[in-house]
């Protein structure tokens, strides 16, 4: 069997601590501009961009990987549906709206003036997300992550007097270039795309489900300094007006007061 060179690598870079969270995920700054290049995931059926859905603020954890959306059996799922089915009781459809799992959108991204850094992953939620899809279906710009015929876009991060939370803009810039000046650079990065399974770790079923139990008893202890789904560091991105709810626990209080710390937390961690 031949040795697989590339494993070997990131088997290094992790036991020499390289390729975290920190070193992989990228968010833009608040009140700067920069300009990114956005590169398909490979294998992803078409799509350019990955979802994943996080339970949010159960507990002290601040974001617990549905497994639902694998199509594998999921306790907090289960009991969304059961609370869902009581019709006749106001406070099991509020529990409900609580435990809802939240989306969050994931690119791979070229940062101009940081190339040595690699192909990094941007965190995004639902506004900045539908920003991008509709710049992708313009026809003034088409597949912006073309590594040939593609644009870089321009990100712009800030926040509007009065506002509590920074918001994030994205306009495409207005020439098409390539990925890179070198067609060998292009390939490299091409091929390096990080893993986005890799930096959340699924729960199981059982662990699942006594976080669930411990948070509506009242016990945040079980789902806390374990940041729920994280492998490794973490950052976050956009737009923290894009859905960010008001913090709740059943149990009363939670440390996260909007939906962005609680990602930024679980992509820094």
């Amino acid at each position: 069997m031949a040795i697989n060179f590339d494993a070997i690598r990131k088997k290094l870079n992790k036991l020499s601590g390289q390729n975290t969270k920190r070193d992989i995920m990228w968010r833009p700054a608040e009140g700067e501009e920069a300009t990114v290049r956005l590169v398909a995931f490979p294998d992803n059926d078409g799509q350019p961009f990955k979802e994943r859905w996080f339970y949010y603020n159960i507990g002290n954890s601040p974001g617990l990987l549905a497994p639902y959306q694998f199509g594998r059996p999921d306790p907090i799922q289960e009991l969304i549906n059961k609370l869902r089915d009581d019709t006749d009781n106001k406070e099991s459809y509020e529990l409900a709206k609580k435990l809802y799992p939240k989306m969050r959108a994931y690119a791979a991204v070229i940062v101009r003036g940081e190339e040595d850094k690699g192909v990094r992953l941007w965190a995004f939620g639902k506004q900045v997300y539908q920003s991008l899809l509709n710049i992708m279906l313009d026809e003034d710009y088409g597949d912006i992550t073309d590594p040939k015929s593609g644009r870089d876009v321009k990100v712009t991060c800030s926040k509007a007097n009065g506002k509590t939370y920074a918001s994030t803009d994205v306009m495409p810039r207005g020439k098409s270039s390539p990925l890179s000046e070198s067609p060998d650079k292009a390939k490299q990065w091409l091929s390096s795309i990080p893993n986005l399974d890799e930096l959340f770790t699924e729960k199981s079923y059982e662990e699942l489900e006594k976080i669930v139990n411990d948070w509506l008893n009242g016990d945040t202890t079980s789902a806390s300094s374990e940041l729920g789904t994280s492998r490794g560091e973490s950052p976050v991105s956009a737009s923290s007006d894009d859905d960010a709810p008001k913090a709740s626990s059943k149990a009363g209080g939670s440390k996260y007061k909007s939906l962005e710390d609680a990602f930024a937390d679980l992509e820094d961690a």
